[in-house]
C-alpha cells in the first residue's frame, strides 16, 4: 500500500503546485452558486426550494470542469507509461488518483455546501442531509468521472466527449443525492437516499477502476 498513498501524495503535491485545477473547480461551485439569486430574485422560498437541486448541479458541473486533466497530464508528460507499468496494479492506480482528485476537489465542495445552502436559504434541517449526502456523492463523481477521462485521453476535444459520456452515469447521483435534502426537509427522512448513494459508490469503487485502468491500457498501446 506504500504504493498507493505515494500516488495519492504525488497527486495533491501536483494539485497544490498548480493550484487553478482544483481551485478553479471550487470556485465554479461557488460563484454558480452564488450567481443563481441575482438571476431568479431575492425571494426566499423560491431560493429554499430550488438550492438543493441548484448545489448539486453545480457540483456536478464543477466535478466535470476539473475531470479532463485526471489523466491528460500524465499522459502528456510521459508519466502515465510509468504509473501503469509500476509494481503497483493499474487499478489500484486509478483509484489512488481518484482519491487525490477527490481530496482537492470533491472534499472542498462538501464543506462549502453548507455555506452556501444557508445563503440560499435552504430549511436547517436539511443542512445535515446535504453534508452526508454529498460525502458520500462526490468520490462516486470522482469514480465514474475516471472512465470517462481515461477513455479521451489523448483525444483531440476530449473535454467535449468525456461530458457526452460521463454526465448521464451521473444522473442517479444527482437524483438520490437532491431527493436526500428534500425528504429530510419533508420530514420521513432519507435513510432510503443514503444506503442508495452508498451503494453507488461500493459500485463505483469497485468496478471504475478496474474499467479505467482497461481504458487506460488500451490508450498506451
Amino acid at each position: 500500500m506504500n504504493g498507493f498513498w505515494l500516488v495519492v501524495g504525488r497527486d495533491l503535491a501536483l494539485a497544490r503546485r498548480q493550484g487553478g485545477e482544483s481551485g478553479l473547480a471550487l470556485l465554479f461551485f461557488v460563484l454558480g452558486t452564488v450567481l443563481f439569486p441575482l438571476g431568479i430574485g431575492p425571494e426566499t422560498q423560491m431560493l429554499a426550494r430550488a438550492g438543493a437541486g441548484l448545489l448539486w448541479i453545480m457540483a456536478l458541473l464543477a466535478v466535470l470542469l476539473s475531470l479532463e486533466r485526471l489523466f491528460q497530464t500524465d499522459f502528456e508528460d510521459g508519466s502515465l507509461d510509468l504509473l501503469i507499468m509500476a509494481p503497483l496494479a493499474a487499478s489500484l492506480t486509478v483509484l489512488a488518483k481518484c482519491l487525490a482528485h477527490w481530496l482537492a476537489t470533491g472534499l472542498p465542495m462538501v464543506v462549502t455546501a453548507p455555506l452556501l445552502a444557508i445563503m440560499l436559504a435552504m430549511d436547517p434541517a436539511g443542512l445535515g442531509a446535504l453534508t452526508l449526502a454529498m460525502l458520500l456523492a462526490t468520490p462516486t463523481l470522482s469514480l465514474i468521472g475516471a472512465i470517462g477521462a481515461a477513455l479521451t485521453v489523448g483525444a483531440r476535444r476530449g473535454g467535449v466527449l468525456l461530458t457526452l459520456l460521463v454526465l448521464p452515469l451521473y444522473i442517479p447521483v444527482l437524483i438520490f443525492g437532491a431527493g436526500a435534502v428534500e425528504a429530510s426537509v419533508a420530514g420521513p427522512g432519507a435513510k432510503g437516499h443514503f444506503m442508495i448513494l452508498g451503494a453507488l459508490l461500493l459500485m463505483a469503487a469497485t468496478l471504475a477502476p478496474p474499467a479505467a485502468a482497461a481504458a487506460l491500457r488500451h490508450a498506451l498501446e
